[in-house]
């Protein structure tokens, strides 16, 4: 074999057929619309649990008060806090053979509001923020970001709040120092260029009319948002309000080939993770696809996959198919085989430096499979055994689906983790499985439209076959 292992794996855009380019523009369109309204979790989980209910999934909570039974072929849905969901098809077989899992996150790194954010400086009125996530920070300014969020008053009512998606509503942003003035600042290193505490948000210069009022400025805003939200500034405290690039995912490329959207990682493997999904009736073993949140800060919380959610929701899935008992529950988690649906680096031309290309991913190659990710001694990760790489890869070969292999770039230059390690813990066989991006963790990410079309081929037939 050639030591060129570039060579090894064929560009996907090469078999496709008249309908397959129909069908994956089809689904690029519908993935971009997706990205473009659903910027946080909360919105993320809203609109799976909107399309879930069209596709016959009922919640599971509603099942339990009526005291069902679920058997073959039942649909049915977990919600954890409106941040995590867990989708579930009921097998024919006995669900202690083992459930076919696919996993994902639909956090992002972003920039989110402190619990006491708006205050005036100088006639302007701000808002004091706390990145989230693995950012570069001098990537956030100057460029034009919208809110998103929620706000809980004392009396448990909600306020949903975007502001700054529309053609006809105002944005706001983070300012950077004019290039006149930074011969000091040109001279930092990239991660000390922007300071965390100088990405504070500027909202607004009009002062209220009352000309012996203190913080006239901020007043107006907190006017505003009254006239607007009916909310004060107290309810900050009980808010979520996440700061993101303002503007919808668009095509890429002359060739509208590629898709730019804010969140890719990891909201491409949520989606084509859950449009597998919605493919599947009827499997012989049970399925199921997990969307968790807080991977970014390492799946932490409540919400985060280092939470029992899943392994109780499980529970409650076996108590309504039949008796349940601990054993059963642990043999369960052990049988079950998963897809650890996350994103990994695309080879990009312009920084070869920091790849190895016989161990890259490469745009329209399909998806990518990761043995281990973690960094350096491969640190935190998870390394896949060759016996269940080995059943992806026959599985892959009879539903016609591309893939590739992939490392984090260079073994010493970094690296990065995912849940696989989380649900690794149970003994069952997983293994990273994802989608290709350039910009990693940038504002706008770049993805393939091949990839995300093979992406959900691949996801389907993880959930038909294995």
């Amino acid at each position: 074999m050639s030591k060129d292992l570039t060579k090894k794996y064929k560009y996907a855009w090469d078999k496709y057929s008249k309908k397959d380019f129909k069908l994956l523009f089809e689904l690029s369109d519908g993935y971009k619309d997706f990205m473009s309204r659903c910027k946080t979790e909360r919105e993320c989980i809203r609109e799976f649990i909107l399309r879930a209910e069209k596709n016959g999934y009922k919640d599971l909570e509603s099942i339990i008060n009526e005291k069902a039974v679920l058997k073959p072929g039942d649909k049915v849905y977990a919600n954890n806090k409106d941040k995590t969901l867990a989708l579930f098809i009921i097998g024919n077989k006995d669900i202690q053979e083992g459930m076919r899992i696919l996993g994902a996150h639909v956090d992002s790194p972003r920039i989110d509001l402190k619990q006491n954010p708006l205050y005036e400086d100088m006639d302007l009125a701000l808002l004091d923020t706390h990145y989230y996530g693995g950012i570069k920070k001098y990537q956030w300014v100057t460029i034009p970001l919208a809110i998103h969020g929620v706000v809980v008053k004392k009396d448990g009512s909600k306020v949903e709040i975007v502001v700054g998606e529309k053609e006809d509503e105002p944005v706001v942003g983070i300012s950077d120092l004019l290039v006149h003035l930074s011969s000091i600042q040109m001279e930092k290193k990239a991660n000390k260029v922007i300071e965390g505490e100088d990405l504070n948000i500027l909202v607004g210069s009009i002062p209220i009319q009352d000309k012996e009022a203190k913080d006239r400025v901020k007043q107006n805003i907190l006017r505003l948002l009254n006239d607007k939200y009916k909310i004060e500034e107290e309810d900050f405290v009980s808010a979520e309000l996440e700061v993101v690039p303002a503007g919808p995912a668009r095509d890429f490329g002359l060739d509208r080939s590629m898709i730019m959207a804010y969140g890719q990682d990891d909201r491409i493997c949520a989606y084509t993770s859950f449009v597998a999904m919605m493919n599947i009736n009827n499997p012989d073993k049970t399925c199921a696809t997990l969307l968790v949140d807080k991977e970014e800060i390492g799946s932490v919380g409540a919400t985060g996959m280092h939470s029992r959610f899943f392994e109780n929701t499980v529970a409650e899935i076996i108590a309504l198919c039949g008796d349940y008992n601990d054993l059963k529950l642990r043999r369960v988690l052990t049988n079950s085989k998963m897809l650890s649906s996350d994103v990994s680096a695309a080879f990009d031309p312009n920084y070869p430096s920091v790849m190895e290309k016989n161990n890259s991913a490469y745009f329209g190659k399909g998806i990518v499979f990761n043995k281990y990710t973690g960094s350096k001694g491969k640190s935190g990760c998870n390394d896949a055994n060759p016996e269940y790489i080995a059943e992806l890869r026959n599985i892959m070969e009879k539903d016609d689906v591309y893939w590739q292999t992939s490392e984090l770039g260079k073994v010493d230059q970094g690296g990065g983790g995912t849940i696989a390690y989380i649900l690794a813990r149970y003994n069952m066989q997983v293994i990273d499985c994802g989608i290709a991006l350039q910009n990693m963790h940038a504002p706008w990410e770049v993805a393939s439209k091949a990839d995300i079309y093979e992406a959900v081929k691949g996801y389907t037939a993880f959930l038909n076959r294995i």
